[in-house]
């Protein structure tokens, strides 16, 4: 092995030119069906309390709670999520959401968008249900139609769910 490798600088080994990446390298991204990804995420839900500071936004942390369960429940085909065109083409949007960083304060789909303060307790207990039910649901069977994309496959919905989740715990430093 290289050393620099094992040094820890495979930056500075594929800088250098002594490691290249194969052409068929591809970029996997968490699924909330994978066991680990979904445990992360419950201990970090758990994590977070009524009194949690925000580190960007507007939404305090039951408002997200909220927000996070209105996708949760609109992926389940549960939701009433309004029906949203997408600013841009469908699967530029899509590649956008699965491979790029999610700006702080980004827009919304305008439905979920949460008003007014919401029971942190009641919401944090559905936000494990809804995750329970939505990974009890097989990723490779048929899927709700999305409200911005719609027709979409299990994978693509437990990716945006686990990078949705992640994306506002981290808002909130869990």
């Amino acid at each position: 092995m290289d050393p620099m490798i094992a040094r820890g600088s495979l930056t500075e080994a594929r800088r250098r030119g002594t490691i290249t990446e194969p052409a068929t390298r591809t970029m996997t991204m968490p699924l909330l069906h994978d066991p680990a990804v979904r445990n992360s995420i419950e201990e970090r839900l758990n994590a977070i309390r009524p009194d949690s500071p925000r580190q960007w936004g507007s939404m305090s942390v039951d408002q997200m709670l909220w927000h996070v369960n209105q996708f949760l429940a609109a992926s389940l085909g549960e939701g009433t999520l309004a029906a949203q065109k997408s600013p841009m083409p469908p699967a530029i949007m899509k590649f956008l959401l699965m491979y790029m960083p999610w700006p702080r304060s980004a827009p919304t789909n305008k439905s979920a968008v949460p008003h007014g303060q919401h029971n942190f307790e009641a919401e944090q207990a559905r936000c494990r249900e809804l995750i329970a039910k939505f990974v009890s649901r097989p990723i490779d069977g048929e899927w709700p139609a999305d409200p911005s994309f719609g027709p979409v496959s299990g994978k693509f919905a437990s990716k945006l769910q686990a990078k949705h989740l992640d994306h506002h715990l981290r808002q909130f430093k869990a």
